[in-house]
């Protein structure tokens, strides 16, 4: 017969130290996950921060190169415009001059162009000359309508003042009469 063994392979004591020995391995698994975890996730931020920065100063050359571009691009249109701007003028001053001297020609080619064409100034003449001679007209009414007023009114004034000149002479003859009788009446 077989005989006993008096340390079987799972006593209690064997497995306390077993459980505290995968304790401490899962403990430290943890720990070093853990640990795994946070490293990973600085290298992480790490990696974000100079990819930021990488895409910052991108931005920030192509940015510059931008502005650099534009503001060449604003001197070259004001330096296009500042020639284009006199060209425009003398070739529309050509073009009036070509216009009214073609205007001319056509309208003095033959005699009785020229005879319809005076006859026309002729009127305008007239009809500038009427109109002058009306405003006149209404100028020199005005005028005398307002000196008429005034001589109304200066005259009226006159007339006052006249009449007050004798009302103060009447009253000053009776005054004078009074007082001279009175004198009289006391001697």
């Amino acid at each position: 017969m077989p005989t006993a063994s008096t340390t079987s392979p799972r006593s209690p004591k064997a497995g306390a130290k077993k459980a505290k020995k995968a304790r401490k391995a899962s403990s430290a698994r943890r720990t070093t996950q853990a640990t795994r975890r946070t490293t990973q996730a600085k290298s992480t931020q790490a990696k974000a921060a100079r990819t930021r920065a990488i895409h910052q100063s991108e931005s920030a050359v192509r940015q510059a190169e931008t502005a650099t571009r534009e503001t060449a691009g604003v001197f070259g249109d004001y330096a296009e415009r500042a020639l284009l701007i006199p060209v425009g003028v003398a070739l529309t001053a050509r073009d009036r001059v070509f216009s009214d001297v073609n205007d001319t020609i056509s309208n003095y080619s033959s005699t009785t162009k020229a005879q319809a064409q005076l006859r026309r100034f002729e009127r305008r003449g007239a009809t500038a000359r009427n109109r002058l001679e009306r405003d006149v007209r209404k100028a020199r009414v005005r005028v005398e309508r307002k000196l008429r007023q005034r001589r109304r009114e200066v005259e009226k004034t006159v007339s006052e003042l006249d009449d007050r000149r004798e009302a103060v002479a009447k009253n000053g003859s009776d005054l004078a009469n009074r007082v001279q009788e009175r004198i009289l009446s006391l001697v």
